[in-house]
């Protein structure tokens, strides 16, 4: 039997926005102030929350953790997307890509959690308002804080040690800007159905916890 071509792939190649290249300029430019922008306006937050006093309650705690979430979140994705504007090359390694999903997929479960936390403290301010300084302390504020980070990188480190053991020994163009889970499994040459009911189970439960959580605080 002829054994198929299983040299694994160590480069990708970032297609981005092939269908817009005579506006890159334009696109960099309407970007790069966006992310700068956006940057800017949540350190801006964050710092207001961390010196005003009277922003030292729990709903802007969890804002300051959102927001600094929303930093990172957004850092992951849009420098590589800038740098692929302008240089030639426009490839990433397979350690690098696996990085940058690893780290976007942590940020959004992490959010997913973070959102349903503060759902529940704003539950707790309704329907407990004379129990809610007993209930949301800073200790408490802090182990739901911890939980959102905990589950959203574990959940996340559970998805890219399946999708890293597959095979990528065909195509190595990405048709995306950045490293997503769907356009790196359609690369995969050999079986994915179990990294991707992994993916499945696992987006099922970080949206379907958090989203109850939220629904019944509400």
């Amino acid at each position: 039997m002829e054994k198929k071509n299983s040299t694994q792939t160590n480069m990708f190649l970032l297609l981005g926005f092939p269908g817009l290249v005579d506006f890159k300029v334009l696109l960099f430019t309407v970007l790069l102030l966006t992310y700068v922008v956006t940057v800017v306006e949540n350190v801006l937050i964050i710092s207001l929350i961390k010196a005003n006093r009277e922003l030292c309650k729990p709903m802007y705690f969890f804002l300051g953790q959102l927001c600094f979430i929303e930093v990172w979140y957004i850092s992951v994705t849009v420098p590589k997307l800038l740098a692929n504007f302008i240089a030639e090359d426009r490839s990433i390694s397979f350690a690098g890509c696996m990085t940058q999903l690893f780290f976007f997929s942590s940020f959004i479960c992490t959010e997913c959690v973070l959102l349903s936390a503060m759902a529940y403290d704003r539950y707790v301010a309704i329907c407990q308002p004379l129990r809610y300084l007993l209930i949301m302390t800073y200790q408490m504020c802090v182990c739901l804080i911890a939980l959102s980070w905990f589950t959203g990188f574990t959940v996340s480190l559970i998805k890219i040690s399946f999708i890293s053991q597959l095979e990528f020994c065909g195509s190595h163009v990405i048709n995306h800007f950045f490293c997503d889970i769907s356009p790196v499994l359609n690369l995969a040459c050999t079986d994915m159905s179990v990294a991707e009911m992994v993916d499945f189970v696992l987006a099922l439960f970080i949206l379907l916890v958090p989203l109850s959580i939220t629904v019944v605080s509400y």
